[in-house]
């Protein structure tokens, strides 16, 4: 396992440096990103406001309160479940050069194949980390598509955002997958005892 930083947007070439397993703490820029605003990209045909070339995207619907500038505060900025967003992987990538997508519970399978054909790579976090998550975010710079409000596109200025583990990397490896083939063949262990 190594350790690494890096500033968000970045290239493809950085993100081919990391491995499974590695360690990654973020500066830069983080867009945060849900279902609706992918349904509204992807299912409806809108092209998103903010650039997502190199970009960090974040599965979030995060709590915050409008100032009266029309500024947003964060409240508490955590992280959704990343599995029912698979389908948005392979077009994220290849229409928009995103490199790194990170949310709770990780990603099946069928992103493998994708991220490592677009280099790309999916950050783990720790669940209910959001109080942490939240301080590591300086400020919210830019919010998109309002009426979407809590499933904007966020852009999030952050600091030693992390540490993130490289859960899938961009060379096909997957510690979500191998976590799995290991429980599967303790199962049949367990089953063959029985």
């Amino acid at each position: 396992m190594a350790t690494h930083r890096l500033t968000f947007p970045t290239t493809e070439e950085q993100i081919r440096e990391l491995r499974a397993g590695d360690e990654v703490t973020v500066d830069g820029h983080i867009i945060g990103i849900r279902d609706r605003t992918q349904i509204r990209i992807f299912d409806e045909g809108v092209e998103p406001p903010m650039d997502l070339s190199g970009a960090f995207l974040l599965h979030t619907a995060p709590g915050v309160r409008k100032l009266e500038d029309g500024r947003y505060e964060k409240v508490c900025i955590g992280t959704t479940t990343s599995a029912r967003m698979v389908r948005f992987t392979e077009p994220l990538g290849e229409r928009y050069g995103v490199r790194a997508i990170c949310g709770k519970g990780g990603f099946p399978d069928e992103a493998i194949e994708p991220m490592r054909r677009m280099g790309m790579v999916y950050f783990a976090i720790v669940g209910g980390a959001a109080a942490l998550e939240t301080t590591q975010i300086e400020e919210i710079e830019e919010v998109a598509w309002e009426e979407l409000m809590p499933e904007c596109l966020w852009r999030f200025r952050v600091k030693d955002f992390g540490p993130l583990t490289v859960g899938i990397d961009a060379h096909g490896n997957s510690l979500y997958h191998d976590v799995q083939a290991r429980a599967q063949e303790k199962l049949k262990e367990l089953s063959a005892r029985l």
